[in-house]
């Protein structure tokens, strides 16, 4: 499959990844999955959609955070980020 550019993205599609990406138990993974965009391409969308100030607040808080990527995350974590992301859809 070959990657997506995310300028070709509708606006739509730009803002679900936007919210999925602010929601902290939203994992990377779970966005590649429903959008396409892999966690670089998220990066990217951010730094490109958001206020400076907010982009580096964003990255700040994402990286390292357990609760953004599968492989780091405590097994014993007993909640869902399909589930999240499905109810963070609403405006959809």
């Amino acid at each position: 499959m070959k990657p997506l550019d995310w300028k070709t993205l509708s606006p739509a599609d730009i803002s679900e990844v936007i919210q999925l990406a602010w929601e902290d138990r939203t994992t990377f993974e779970t966005i590649h999955e429903r959008t396409g965009c892999p966690e670089a391409m998220v990066i990217a969308i951010m730094r490109a959609e958001l206020k400076p100030r907010s982009f580096a607040l964003w990255r700040k808080r994402v990286t390292g955070r357990t609760t953004k990527h599968r492989a780091l995350r405590n097994p014993d974590m007993k909640f869902s980020d399909h589930r999240i992301a499905d109810h963070r859809r609403a405006n959809c």
